[in-house]
C-alpha cells in the first residue's frame, strides 16, 4: 500500500536524522515489524553459542580454583543456564521489541555477576587473570548480541560497574594488574560500543534504502495500473475499448471452443446520432454516450463484455449465450435506450435516441475464425438498420424485432 507520509519519513531519516537510531514513529514501527523475526532467531543462535562457551570456562576453573570449583560449576550450570535458557524460550517465540533487547541484556549483566562471584571467591594465584577476560562478555553483548545501542550502553556500563565493585577490593591483584585490567576492560566496551553503534547505523540505513525503493516500486505499480486500465478503456463511457475487445475476443472464442459452448455478439449503433450532433453540438453529443453506455452496462450481465467499439457504435460479447437467450438479451438493451426517452430533434420532431442491434451467434468449430460472428453480427446490424432503424436483426433468421409499432411494444417483420 503506498503510504506518502511513509515515504516521506523514510527520506527525512536518509537526510537530516541519517546519524540518529531511531526513526519516526511509523517507520521505527514498521523496522521492528520488518526485523523482529530474524533479528529473535540470530540473537537466540548467539545466545546458544555463548552458554556453550561461558561453560567450557569450567576448564578455566578447574584449572586455577580447584578448591572453589564446585561452586563455579553450580554458579554457571545451576544458575546461569535456569535463567538465559528460558530467556532465549521467550526471545524465540517472540516477545516485544522493548522487552527482548532488556532480556537479552539482563543475561549479559547475570554472566557479569556470576563471573565477578567465581573470580572473588577464590584467593588461589593467578585466579585474578580471569578479569582479563571479563571484556569477553561486554563483547557479547555489544558484537555477539548486537543489542540496540541504547541497550548495549546500558548493559556495558552496568556490567563494568559489577566488575569494578568486585576487582577494586580485591586484594590477591596487584594493582597494576588492577590498572591494566580495568583500562583493557573500558577499552573494550569503548571499541564494541562504538562497533554496536556503527552496525545498527548501518542496519537502519540500509532497511530505510530498501524501504524507499519498495515504496517508490508501489507507485511505479500504480501508474503501471492506472496506464494499463486507461490503456483498455474507453475514456468518455468507461467501457471496454477497441483494444481490450481485440484482446479478449480471440481468448473467448478459444474457451467456448475448448468448453464447447456457443459465444454471442451484439454490434450496437445509435440511430441516427449524427444527426443528433449537429443538432446539439459535439459536448451534449458525448452526454449522450455516456447515458447510453450507461444503459447498456446495466442490462447486460456481469460477465459480459461491454464495448465502445468506435464513435457510437458498441459491441456486447456474451459467453455461453444461447440463441433463445441472446434475443431477449439484446431486447433488454433496446428498450432500456428507448426508455431514456432522449430527444433527438435531428432526426424528426419527435424521435427519441434509439439503438439498432446485430445479434449473431456461433459454436466455434474447426474451420471458422472469430472474425466469422463480427461479420455475421455486423450484417444483422445493417439488416436492422435497412429494415427500418430501433429493432433488433438476428443473423441467419427469417425474423427482427422491432420496437416502431403503433403500440410501442416488439413487432415482427419479415426479412
Amino acid at each position: 500500500m503506498i503510504n506518502d507520509a511513509l515515504l516521506k519519513a523514510v527520506e527525512d531519516g536518509l537526510g537530516k536524522g541519517a546519524w540518529r537510531l531511531r526513526f519516526a514513529d511509523d517507520v521505527e514501527a514498521r523496522f521492528e515489524a520488518d526485523t523482529q523475526r530474524q533479528r529473535s532467531r540470530q540473537m537466540v543462535v548467539s545466545g546458544l553459542i555463548s552458554a556453550v562457551i561461558y561453560c567450557l570456562f569450567l576448564i578455566n576453573d578447574y584449572s586455577f580454583r580447584p578448591d572453589t570449583f564446585t561452586s563455579a560449576l553450580t554458579l554457571r550450570v545451576a544458575v546461569m543456564l535456569p535463567f538465559g535458557l528460558p530467556i532465549l524460550w521467550l526471545v524465540y517465540r517472540g516477545v516485544s521489541p522493548a522487552l527482548r533487547e532488556t532480556l537479552m541484556a539482563s543475561t549479559v549483566i547475570v554472566a557479569t555477576v556470576i563471573s565477578c562471584m567465581i573470580f572473588a571467591s577464590s584467593t588461589a594465584p593467578y585466579s585474578y587473570l580471569d578479569v582479563f577476560s571479563f571484556g569477553l562478555i561486554l563483547l557479547v553483548g555489544n558484537i555477539v548480541y548486537s543489542l540496540r545501542f541504547s541497550y548495549a550502553v546500558c548493559s556495558s556500563a552496568i556490567s563494568v560497574l559489577i566488575i569494578l565493585t568486585f576487582v577494586l577490593p580485591y586484594e590477591p591483584m596487584p594493582a597494576e594488574a588492577k590498572r591494566l585490567a580495568i583500562f583493557t576492560l573500558m577499552a573494550v566496551a569503548v571499541f564494541s560500543l562504538a562497533a554496536n553503534y556503527r552496525f545498527e547505523r548501518s542496519e537502519r540505513t540500509a532497511y530505510l534504502h530498501v524501504l524507499k525503493e519498495k515504496l517508490r516500486a508501489g507507485y511505479y505499480l500504480k501508474d503501471n495500473k492506472k496506464l494499463t486500465r486507461m490503456s483498455v478503456t474507453d475514456s468518455l463511457t468507461t467501457l471496454a475499448n477497441r483494444r481490450q475487445f481485440d484482446t479478449v475476443f480471440p481468448v473467448r472464442w478459444q474457451e467456448a471452443a475448448d468448453k464447447g459452448l456457443c459465444l454471442g455478439l451484439m454490434v450496437i449503433d445509435i440511430d441516427h446520432f449524427k444527426a443528433y450532433n449537429d443538432y446539439y453540438g459535439h459536448p451534449q453529443g458525448d452526454v449522450c454516450l455516456r447515458r447510453v453506455a450507461k444503459a447498456m452496462q446495466a442490462n447486460s450481465r456481469d460477465t459480459d463484455l461491454v464495448v465502445r467499439f468506435g464513435g457510437e457504435e458498441f459491441v456486447v460479447l456474451m459467453v455461453n449465450a444461447t440463441p433463445d437467450a441472446l434475443e431477449p438479451a439484446a431486447e433488454r438493451i433496446r428498450r432500456s435506450v428507448e426508455g431514456l426517452q432522449i430527444p433527438n430533434p435531428g432526426a424528426s420532431a419527435e424521435s427519441v435516441v434509439t439503438v439498432s442491434i446485430g445479434v449473431a451467434v456461433l459454436w466455434p468449430g474447426v474451420g471458422l475464425a472469430p472474425t466469422e460472428l463480427l461479420s455475421q453480427a455486423d450484417a444483422a446490424l445493417y439488416e436492422a438498420k435497412r429494415q427500418g432503424r430501433n429493432r433488433i436483426w438476428v443473423a441467419n433468421s427469417e425474423d427482427s424485432l422491432s420496437g416502431d409499432n403503433a403500440n410501442g411494444g416488439l413487432g415482427i417483420s419479415a426479412q
